[in-house]
């Protein structure tokens, strides 16, 4: 038959959003690879260290057993959600009903399609961080929702600025998107912080969920929005295992908040996916009980020690940083010679063949900025440093 084009059409949603950045730029780095480039990425954070021992073994037992590779509960398993319950209670003493107050979730990006989803209807408008994680702001669009950025900015610590959100008009907001401690700025969490989180969402029948993966990486205190005297009633919390025990790849997080909320997420999550495989939920739940001394190790002392090599790259890159910030990343602003961020990145990674990511993803208030990740072992990042010494 003659081969002739296709005249079917994409989605109109596909017009709002743009293949994702890593996604795009990811296949440029494989070309540079394929060239021999050895290129060294300090761009996502991607923890590159194995989950414990324990974990692990788990996974294998379970995986051995033939009653486990059936369909899985879309609530998860008891043992997952009491594991999660247990998490909270232990390092945050918060307490959550593990039949009804969580919710396992195949990752935070899974949570932020199905809680969209689940309150707001196409036209509501979505407070969204500038700078912020990108895919707050892509599905809200994917969805139909409007998107409302709302500041962060380096001289108020990357907290919201509440002054400057009261004078907004918020009838029409149904959520908005938090994240700390903060992705991609490395600020703080804070008390003060949540606190006017939870009165704002009472007064302006708005919910807040704040997306709270970091608490591990680089902090000895570990906060969260539900430690505040009824968050729970109208905010929502994820919490994620790959970056706090390097699990990326096993897609495993949680939602938390009341029970109501819970269902009506779930109404929608129970519409689209299937459950996790029961291997990886055990073995999740068998992660939650890691040692004191396994955290303080794989989330402070080795990120610590990359961290030194990431400040010394901004240092011959003439940025300025906060060196309080947390996290699994080091960010810094730009020397005021520099016209474009993107010069910057794209001569690193073409002359010095070292990927590190371009603030303005993240949004306007991020084009002054690079973000350096420290998911590269100590001596990846210490070669990093010396090819950007000798080429840049």
């Amino acid at each position: 038959m003659e081969s002739k084009p296709c005249k079917v059409q994409p989605a109109e949603r596909l017009n709002s959003v743009s293949e994702y950045y890593f996604s795009r730029k990811l296949k440029e780095v494989a070309q540079l690879n394929a060239e021999g480039k050895d290129i060294i990425s300090l761009a996502i954070g991607s923890p590159d260290m194995p989950p414990s021992d324990q974990t692990i073994e788990k996974l294998c037992e379970v995986a051995r057993l033939p009653g486990a590779h059936g369909y899985q509960p879309t609530m998860g398993t008891p043992e997952l959600r009491e594991a999660m319950a247990g998490f909270y209670k232990r390092w945050y003493d918060v307490d959550l009903d593990a039949k009804t107050e969580i919710l396992p979730l195949i990752g935070s990006k899974e949570g932020i399609l199905h809680v969209t989803l689940a309150f707001v209807n196409p036209g509501d408008e979505v407070l969204v961080p500038n700078p912020g994680y990108p895919t707050y702001t892509s599905l809200s669009k994917l969805l139909g929702a409007k998107i409302v950025n709302y500041n962060l900015r380096e001289d108020n610590g990357w907290q919201p600025d509440f002054d400057e959100l009261e004078q907004m008009d918020l009838s029409r907001v149904k959520l908005m998107w938090t994240n700390y401690p903060n992705m991609p700025t490395g600020g703080c969490a804070c008390r003060e912080t949540y606190e006017r989180l939870v009165r704002f969402a009472r007064e302006h029948n708005i919910v807040v969920v704040n997306d709270n993966p970091y608490s591990f990486i680089l902090n000895e205190e570990h906060l969260s929005l539900l430690q505040v005297p009824g968050a729970k009633d109208c905010c929502i919390e994820f919490n994620s295992m790959s970056k706090s025990h390097n699990m990326p790849g096993w897609r495993v997080g949680l939602c938390a908040t009341n029970a109501t909320f819970i269902s009506w997420i779930l109404k929608v999550q129970s519409n689209i996916e299937s459950g996790t495989f029961r291997g990886i939920q055990l073995a999740a739940a068998e992660a939650f009980n890691n040692s004191d001394e396994w955290h303080r190790e794989a989330n402070i002392e080795r990120y610590a020690r990359r961290r030194k090599y990431a400040e010394q790259i901004m240092d011959v890159l003439g940025c300025t940083y906060d060196k309080n910030q947390v996290g699994m990343f080091l960010w810094g602003k730009i020397p005021a010679s520099i016209q474009n961020v993107e010069d910057l990145t794209e001569r690193v990674l073409h002359e010095a063949h070292v990927f590190i990511t371009p603030g303005f993803i993240f949004g306007s208030n991020g084009e002054r900025y690079i973000r350096i990740s420290l998911c590269a072992k100590e001596e990846k990042i210490e070669e990093a440093l010396k090819r950007i010494k000798e080429t840049i």
